[in-house]
């Protein structure tokens, strides 16, 4: 059997050389003007604005005197620092996005895992929970800024029929309250997103792999934790990551349903980015709008490196 398989596959015989891509002159051209639209317009569009904004962060830029634009330097930064509601707005932020983002990823996990499994009415039901994330978030903020009306909204009145309440919560108009509705608001608004990812990602998970675990004995807990959390950690990092830039860009909600209110007390840095806009002051605006892509940048090239990390250590 050993002579007749080399007597048909003879051991000079080379495999076909493979061909090498020659690139001239011709294929670089082509190459480039297909990539030369999108390059321009990123760089038109996206790059050139983001330079001309930078540079006005340095500047003496406001609408009710365009002919100073003098140099200020970092003088911009100064007076954010030293605005009364600057450590307000920074810790609004921080709830704004973390208080946001972990029951979002909670409760869109715990929605996927029900999802993955079969029942009737799941394609439905699919639809019914996948629609939010199609509709405007200022649409959103304007339906929740109705529910949490203190005098005839349905959150005070779902609150007050059940017992919990004894007169009604002023939730938009209470410093103390507004931020929790806003931030209830958004979590609302994003589990479909991690819900979405997440069902992606288990549909991807092989079913031997728990036909093997509970072969070995292993219950769901131990199949979660072993099989079903390795195998999404890497889209859960990054659906996280990408959530994070977003929350902390969304202004919508918060813009719909209290514009910053009351007393500053629900405004983050974007939305203060907003107010301080519409009040003409473009230095201002800028050095804010400098301060996030900068922090978000930071952000995130730690997290990617810390990813990159925890993923090349032995398990």
């Amino acid at each position: 059997m050993t002579g007749a398989t080399a007597a048909t596959t003879p051991s000079h015989i080379s495999p076909p050389p493979q061909r090498k891509r020659r690139f001239n002159a011709r294929t670089t051209l082509t190459i480039f003007g297909f990539f030369a639209p999108a390059v321009l317009f990123v760089a038109v569009f996206t790059y050139y604005p983001m330079l001309r904004g930078s540079q006005m962060a340095f500047r003496n830029w406001n609408l009710t005197n365009l002919s100073d634009t003098s140099w200020v330097g970092l003088q911009n930064f100064r007076d954010l620092a030293a605005t009364p509601e600057f450590g307000t707005i920074v810790r609004n932020t921080l709830i704004w996005v973390f208080g946001s983002l972990t029951p979002q990823v909670l409760i869109g996990l715990a929605i996927a895992l029900l999802l993955k499994r079969r029942f009737r009415g799941r394609g439905i039901y699919q639809a019914f929970l996948f629609f939010p994330w199609a509709v405007s978030g200022f649409l959103i903020g304007m339906l929740f800024r109705w529910m949490f009306n203190s005098e005839f909204g349905v959150i005070n009145d779902l609150l007050g029929k059940a017992g919990l309440i004894e007169r009604p919560i002023p939730w938009l108009a209470d410093p103390a309250w507004a931020m929790a509705a806003v931030v209830i608001a958004n979590i609302w608004y994003g589990v479909t997103f991690f819900a979405i990812m997440i069902l992606a990602a288990l549909q991807s998970v092989p079913d031997e792999l728990y036909e093997a675990a509970a072969l070995d004995g292993a219950g769901r807990i131990r199949s979660f934790w072993s099989i079903t959390l390795p195998s999404i950690a890497v889209t859960l990092a990054l659906a996280i990551l990408l959530r994070i830039v977003w929350i902390f860009n969304f202004p919508d909600i918060i813009f719909a349903m209290t514009g910053g209110g009351p007393a500053n007390q629900t405004h983050t840095i974007n939305t203060y980015m907003i107010k301080v806009t519409q009040d003409g002051n473009y230095g201002l605006a800028s050095a804010l709008g400098l301060i996030v892509m900068v922090t978000l940048l930071l952000f995130s090239a730690f997290y990617l490196m810390a990813l990159r990390r925890t993923r090349r250590e032995p398990v």
